[in-house]
């Protein structure tokens, strides 16, 4: 019963991690300021790095906790980047 109830909250978890990435998408697309487009695209890797996380909780494939390290660094940087450019104009100085 226990794990029948592990893998329906994770099942659950998805489902509302896939809705959040539907809404950080629209943020992104719809956004009306670019900070408004950076912001939903750091939920928009959060979320699909939880995501990442939570499918390999599922299927237990330590892969994908790699992969969400990757996709965190990945998305750390751009957010630096992004926030740079919209300070200064340019990211290399």
């Amino acid at each position: 019963m226990t794990e029948l109830a592990i893998l329906w909250s994770i099942l659950l978890a998805q489902v509302m991690l896939a809705l959040a990435m539907g809404l950080a998408l629209y943020r992104m697309v719809k956004g009306p300021r670019a900070q408004d487009r950076i912001l939903g695209l750091d939920t928009l890797y959060i979320n699909a790095m939880l995501m990442l996380v939570a499918f390999g909780i599922r299927t237990a494939n330590t892969v994908y906790f790699e992969t969400a390290l990757i996709v965190a660094v990945i998305g750390f940087v751009s957010s630096i980047a992004l926030a740079k450019f919209l300070m200064r104009g340019e990211v290399i100085e």
